[in-house]
């Protein structure tokens, strides 16, 4: 296991690092009430005073649960939280994009979580501020974020840990019990979870990733996912004169 005492330390100086570079006063990040945003909004909390986090809620989960577990641990930890709605915003880019187009249910689902990253954008540029990413290093293998929506920040103090690590590290931070007890879900659609989508357990992914040992199905389904998604990890593809 991690020394995760240590672990906090570390990061919270490579924020604190990109804050004076930056010339960035605050950080700002998405509360969705999950593990990785818990954990994000406690690290930049220790890091700056100034961090606030913003929920965004769209699906009908985001109105419920996910808001208490957001502000939950805001109110634990002291991060100043606002609440901005998505789901109106959602319905008018469906509603025009909708007049050229039948729109997929992937592209659909994807629309929030874009809308989110715009939102917390907006927020930073107008307060000087760096946006802090929430991806764990399991999901970014696999491909499971939406490429400009959740897959984009300023910086990611989270990246390099496996689902396993988050919840360790969200143990020894004493984040509230529901947090790590509830199911993962990006909440995109009612009753969708993490685990249930990708048809795969966190911990046979993460068994994989940190000792390349797992069932040939895992194995397989985890390679395929990971080179189907390689282009969200490139970022843009720029054209060089030869």
């Amino acid at each position: 296991m991690r020394d995760y005492k240590k672990e906090l330390e570390k990061r919270v100086e490579f924020i604190q690092d990109l804050l004076a570079k930056s010339g960035a006063t605050g950080i700002v990040y998405g509360n969705s009430g999950g593990k990785d945003s818990a954990l994000v909004g406690i690290i930049c909390k220790k890091a700056c005073s100034n961090t606030v986090g913003i929920t965004m809620p769209c699906s009908k989960r985001n109105y419920g649960e996910d808001i208490k577990d957001g502000l939950e641990v805001a109110e634990k930890y002291g991060i100043k939280t606002f609440n901005v709605e998505i789901a109106p915003m959602k319905e008018i880019v469906e509603k025009n994009v909708s007049a050229i187009t039948k729109i997929g249910d992937l592209a659909s689902a994807n629309i929030a979580p874009r809308l989110r990253m715009t939102t917390l954008y907006a927020y930073a540029g107008s307060n000087n501020m760096l946006v802090a990413g929430t991806g764990n290093r399991t999901e970014t293998y696999i491909g499971y974020f939406t490429k400009w929506g959740d897959g984009a920040c300023d910086f990611n103090p989270i990246s390099d840990l496996t689902v396993k690590e988050v919840y360790e590290f969200l143990e020894y931070l004493d984040c509230p019990k529901r947090i790590i007890e509830k199911a993962p879900s990006a909440a995109l659609y009612s009753g969708q979870t993490d685990e249930q989508e990708i048809g795969m357990k966190y911990s046979d992914i993460d068994g994989y990733i940190l000792t390349g040992n797992a069932d040939k199905a895992v194995k397989d389904k985890v390679d395929a996912m990971h080179r189907k998604t390689e282009h969200k990890r490139q970022g843009v593809a720029f054209y060089k004169k030869i």
